[in-house]
């Protein structure tokens, strides 16, 4: 590999200049070569170090207005909005800026909530989102399958609405139905249950639910036609439940750039690892096993986040017969593209099972939501930068250093 390097003064340079030489940096940073040249370098090892002294005790957020664990969570704009909890079904709207929190509405009476799930819909309307939230009991009964319209309530639109009397279809949940008004729930025989249940939105319509659940099982329900179109079994003896279970990033770009209409998803629970690989046209699973590093291989119920091609995991569990429960507090980040384990010696400040991770872009934030410690349930909110564990992150610190020097470092990589 040959590096060129040349700098560019930006002193004096014109703004529009500096915007352009910025822009075609922060390009070039993309790069992965590019990256892993950096990764070894003095400058990047260093604020690593720097970097990894800290953990999340000094990142404490506002107190949950109630202790919660096994929640739900999804952002919207500056809110990460917070669905129920096991045994708890009061929902509400975290706002990032301004670090309060604001009551949304309660799930119906009727709903159990044990592990239940929520995933975003797709929806083109950008003053809301819809949400899809489904569960059952232990038995597999009680199941529930409702949505909700979400407007912000911290603006002006929600106002507007409730002062028309429109408020009535937003912020609750209401039962999900198909176009001809019938309810739907989404589950199959009493011989399945939804407890610990993980979910992706995908396919090449955004319109298949894929569902990770039960003991080893794994379902597509079609949000267009409102039936399940394929169960299958995944390759494990491992209980599959409260799993991390994550889309592939660059799932979209792939299936654009190949015409392929294959959907890639990723599954880890204990010692199970697996690439689950989805043909929509024939309808069919290939699963391809991964690894998994020993010091997370006996955990579950752990808070999980996947950041670009990385995903990271918080605390967890491990159940074993006639064994101690153990609560961990460590991090673990699994390379998506290396197909590398790395385990972290920033830990969170206590150990913490049942928690929830999610990624607030607005300020590359990763907020680490409730959970249960090894005597009770918390109402713990964390929040951590992105840059602590994701190198690509890092990179960019660099250039802000060559930038406050007065000298932009623009590096061209070619593969000889």
């Amino acid at each position: 590999m040959c590096i060129f390097l040349f700098h560019y003064q930006i002193k004096n340079a014109h703004a529009n200049t500096f915007l352009i030489a910025f822009l075609f940096f922060k390009r070039v940073l993309s790069n992965p070569l590019f990256k892993n040249s950096l990764k070894n370098s003095a400058a990047l090892t260093w604020i690593i170090e720097i970097q990894h002294k800290h953990n999340l005790k000094d990142k404490l957020n506002k107190e949950l207005p109630t202790p919660l664990h096994n929640s739900q969570c999804v952002v919207y704009k500056h809110e990460i909005l917070i669905c129920g909890g096991t045994q708890q079904r009061t929902c509400y709207s975290y706002h990032t800026f301004k670090n309060e929190y604001k009551l949304i509405c309660e799930y119906p009476s009727d709903v159990i909530l044990k592990g239940h799930c929520v995933v975003k819909l797709v929806d083109n309307d950008n003053n809301q989102i819809t949400l899809l939230s489904f569960g059952s009991d232990w038995c597999g009964e009680n199941k529930h399958t409702l949505v909700m319209k979400y407007v912000s309530i911290w603006g002006n639109i929600s106002n507007k609405l409730n002062k028309s009397n429109e408020f009535n279809n937003y912020n609750q949940w209401i039962p999900f139905t198909d176009n001809h008004n019938h309810s739907i729930i989404i589950g199959r025989d009493e011989n399945y249950n939804y407890i610990g249940a993980r979910a992706v939105v995908g396919g090449r319509n955004n319109h298949l639910l894929f569902i990770t659940y039960g003991r080893n099982d794994i379902s597509v329900f079609d949000l267009n036609t409102f039936q399940f179109i394929k169960h299958d079994i995944l390759p494990t003896k491992d209980n599959v439940l409260f799993q991390c279970f994550v889309s592939k990033s660059e799932n979209r770009q792939e299936m654009m750039k190949t015409n392929k209409q294959n959907y890639q998803m990723i599954l880890f629970c204990q010692r199970t690892g697996l690439l689950i690989e989805y043909d929509e046209d024939n309808n069919t699973f290939q699963f391809h096993r991964l690894p998994v590093c020993d010091d997370i291989a006996r955990f579950y119920s752990y808070a999980y986040v996947c950041i670009n091609d990385i995903i990271l995991f918080f605390g967890g569990c491990s159940w074993e017969y006639f064994v101690d429960t153990v609560v961990s507090k460590s991090a673990h980040k699994y390379s998506i593209r290396e197909n590398k384990w790395t385990t972290f010696q920033s830990t969170l400040p206590s150990p913490l099972r049942d928690c929830v991770a999610i990624l607030n872009e607005e300020d590359n934030h990763i907020h680490i939501i409730g959970g249960e410690d090894e005597r009770a349930i918390v109402s713990t909110h964390m929040k951590t930068n992105v840059r602590l564990w994701d190198p690509s992150y890092l990179v960019m610190i660099c250039l802000f250093i060559l930038m406050k020097q007065n000298k932009l470092y623009c590096i061209k990589l070619i593969d000889k």
